[in-house]
């Protein structure tokens, strides 16, 4: 019969795409495609070709749907292999394999023990070491691992590898021109699997005579190591060319061009029309952040210099408040180059060399430039691009999160009044400053990522608290609250998500520009 023929071609697997399928899309406006992030995505090879198993005939639907694998179904290859599987192999060897992965495991985990009680020795000993020290100067203390291997250097051969990944290196790093520090000197934490991952992929894109900038800006929307950052952000923010060959001479060039702005106009700061902006300079850079950092003489005077030049370059807007706090993500990266501490924040600028400090002064403000290029009419009169800004973000509020938005209106709390800071200081008060340099790989790795992209940032932002926002009856309490929000102990992760949620809004709304209008 044709219906019967019908039902068995209705039925029948077919090997052509089926709906649903997931398609991934590139480009830097979008967050690159990680294998190691979305591993259940991608099957690790091409599927194995199979032998297909020769069905009775089928009764009834029942007895159908219990022999036929559904397209739709979740790991049906899964299933299928492991059918084959339980036909083709041996109980014998099965079992034989089985009992060899346990006992692989057993050792892999009485080994992982036998180093954390070796760790365990290693501090005692340190301890012992560092009570025997009568006077120390400021310099650096061998680490646990050099100082056991000089007291005990029959268990040396067997116990390298661990005492290379913990030791610290006695001697700093000498000052790099090129823009990219020897990575094997810098003392970072041990990396896990997925983290040597990412550095290597970024060693080899970055090691080629000609850099891939769109390659990069994939690989940067998930975070930049800490490692390559320095030479990652030179480029992406356009102060580097792709070209290794005409780096070296471009750093040079411009270094030389920004101390020549520095001794043409840094002496006039205290002349009648610049010493207003001069002394706003020298009272903001002490309000800025991180506390350590900018009480210390030399980041003072760096940070002046770098500001008097820009607004003294920049009639068009001058200095403006909140363009202080943009010079110090760049001033932190670009001293990663040359130290090994992992908390920039204590540590004594002073104690680099004059030409090293000259160098980090002249990238800061090239990069501090190009940043500023972008997002201009911020800090012209009035600052029209913050205002404008802060009403987009209400309104795409309005659509996000209605509930959210009522609140804030019905206790008449306005966006300007917390929004505003967000916008001008790029929600750099509002987070930790790892959490500001984490979120600026991604906006240097959009298109218009200060600008654009900021706003589903901070639309993401708001939205997170709405749990907390809609418990608060008072206005008073509510500008508290927003003012303050509370991510001290914000890290990578919390960014990560944050930056997650602000790219679904941008690929739900930023294509459909009526979201903006009521």
């Amino acid at each position: 019969m044709a219906s019967d023929g019908g039902r068995k071609q209705f039925w029948k697997r077919s090997g052509a795409k089926v709906p649903g399928s997931i398609q991934h899309v590139y480009g830097a406006q979008h967050p690159p495609f990680d294998p190691l992030l979305h591993g259940t995505l991608v099957k690790p090879g091409s599927k194995p070709p199979t032998t297909p198993v020769k069905l009775k005939k089928v009764s009834t639907f029942q007895e159908f749907e219990s022999n036929t694998s559904d397209a739709w179904d979740l790991g049906d290859d899964d299933d299928e292999l492991l059918a084959i599987a339980a036909e083709n192999l041996n109980t014998e060897v099965v079992m034989e394999t089985a009992h060899k992965v346990i006992e692989n495991h057993s050792k892999l985990q009485e080994q992982h023990k036998f180093q954390e009680e070796h760790l365990q020795e290693e501090k005692q000993v340190e301890s012992v070491e560092l009570t025997s020290i009568a006077c120390g100067d400021n310099r650096l203390v061998k680490s646990i691992s050099e100082g056991h291997t000089s007291s005990s250097s029959d268990n040396a051969s067997e116990n390298t590898s661990m005492q290379r990944s913990q030791s610290l290196p006695q001697t700093s790093a000498p000052p790099l021109v090129s823009g990219m520090a020897d990575c094997n000197t810098l003392v970072t934490p041990a990396l896990t699997e997925r983290e040597a991952s990412r550095l290597d992929k970024f060693k080899l894109l970055l090691a080629g005579p000609n850099t891939d900038l769109e390659e990069l800006r994939k690989l940067s929307w998930s975070g930049i190591p800490k490692r390559v950052r320095p030479i990652a952000w030179k480029l992406l923010s356009g102060y580097l060319p792709a070209n290794v060959d005409r780096r070296e001479s471009t750093l040079q060039r411009k270094r030389k061009e920004y101390f020549a702005f520095v001794e043409q106009y840094y002496d006039s700061r205290n002349d009648e029309n610049h010493q207003d902006t001069y002394r706003q300079i020298h009272i903001d850079i002490p309000r800025m952040s991180p506390e350590v950092l900018r009480l210390q003489p030399k980041v003072t005077e760096i940070f002046e210099r770098i500001l008097f030049i820009w607004a003294i370059r920049h009639p068009a807007s001058g200095y403006v408040q909140g363009i202080n706090d943009l010079v110090t993500p760049f001033f932190v990266v670009f001293i990663c180059e040359y130290i090994e501490e992992e908390e920039v924040e204590n540590f004594d600028v002073s104690s680099l060399p004059e030409e090293v400090l000259q160098n980090i002064e002249a990238d800061s403000y090239w990069c501090m430039s190009k940043l500023l290029d972008g997002i201009q009419d911020n800090y012209t009169f009035a600052q029209p691009g913050i205002q404008k800004k802060v009403k987009m973000l209400e309104e795409l509020v309005s659509r996000i999160d209605e509930q959210v938005h009522r609140h804030l209106d019905q206790h008449e709390v306005k966006y300007l009044q917390f929004a505003f800071r967000w916008m001008n200081n790029l929600l750099m008060r509002e987070v930790p400053l790892r959490c500001t340099i984490r979120l600026w790989d991604t906006y240097q790795s959009e298109p218009e990522g200060f600008s654009h992209f900021h706003l589903y940032v901070c639309a993401a932002f708001l939205v997170r608290w709405r749990k907390e926002i809609l418990e608060e009856k008072d206005f008073q309490e509510l500008l508290i609250f927003l003012q303050n929000l509370p991510t001290v102990h914000w890290g990578n992760e919390e960014i990560s998500v944050l930056l997650a949620e602000a790219y679904r809004l941008k690929f739900a709304f930023a294509d459909a520009p009526n979201h903006y209008k009521k």
